[in-house]
């Protein structure tokens, strides 16, 4: 049996991996990678590494085997073809008669057009008989915090959300529910909503970077229009900043807000308070 994880080498992969590593012998868990290259220090520590790809189904035969728990990182084409991808997974994970599959998927409240992708998966997922854990994932503190450079340089944090809430928490703790559920048992045919313990709006993330940097930082209003074309401008592609826009709508109306308390639950400790991914951005 082997703890399988796709997407290894990706910002959540990483966390994933390392966790395991913690908890687990290195030649219980397997990496799926795109490049062998970047995963030379996994296998340097006895990961097993597989190349494959979501796109080449093909590529996939033999990644999996009978028992073993496989963790599907969704992948981040946005606007592709993800819930294709998601299926050639998740074909191959059935064929090889696996006995767990999680994926990461988004909050059951999101309605924007992120959200899409995630739905079929899960319906995919649901329709092939495999063994299932739906991580509904929110919004990640570093969704804001890896951005902080012009946040910093036109002291203006600027969005779509109105005042609306947003329950985040860091990778490292979704990764660690990931974790839970592939080491731990009685997870089968689950379905974890999971946010940060605090929620907190775009207003307060600005007082809040006011208050680390001594510097006077607000939130600016836009509408969601104003805010694709923003996003394009930052360098996305039109369709692609529209999805990421939308979310923001989204946020306004409360959807990112999650309040089942199961990602602390899930890792047996408070979640990391946005504060402190802050902190962690600033000195990084």
């Amino acid at each position: 049996m082997s703890i399988v994880v796709t997407g290894a080498t990706g910002k959540l992969g990483r966390h994933v991996v390392e966790q395991l590593l913690e908890k687990v012998p290195a030649e219980q868990v397997t990496a799926v990678v795109r490049s062998a290259e970047k995963a030379a220090g996994l296998a340097a520590r006895g990961v097993r590494v597989a190349v494959a790809d979501y796109s080449a189904p093909e590529s996939l035969r033999g990644v999996f085997a009978a028992g073993d728990r496989v963790l599907l990182i969704s992948g981040n084409e946005v606007g592709g073809d993800r819930v294709g991808q998601h299926r050639a997974v998740i074909d191959a994970a059935k064929a090889a008669g696996v006995a767990l599959l999680a994926y990461t998927s988004a909050p059951g409240t999101l309605t924007a057009a992120l959200a899409d992708d995630h739905r079929g998966t899960e319906e995919a997922l649901l329709a092939s008989g495999v063994p299932y854990v739906l991580l509904r994932n929110g919004w990640y503190h570093e969704n804001y915090t890896e951005n902080l450079a012009p946040v910093l340089e036109h002291h203006a944090v600027v969005g779509a959300a109105g005042e609306g809430r947003i329950s985040s928490a860091s990778r490292a703790d979704y990764a660690a529910a990931a974790v839970a559920v592939l080491t731990g048992e009685g997870h089968e045919n689950a379905t974890y909503e999971l946010g940060g313990d605090e929620a907190w709006s775009l207003t307060e993330y600005a007082a809040e970077l006011s208050r680390q940097t001594g510097e006077e930082i607000s939130y600016r209003q836009v509408t969601v229009e104003a805010l694709t074309g923003i996003l394009t401008a930052a360098g996305l592609p039109g369709p692609v900043a529209a999805v990421f826009a939308g979310v923001d709508a989204s946020i306004e109306k409360g959807e990112l807000v999650v309040d089942s308390g199961d990602l602390s639950r899930l890792i047996g400790r408070p979640t990391t308070p946005l504060a402190e991914a802050v902190s962690a951005a600033l000195k990084g």
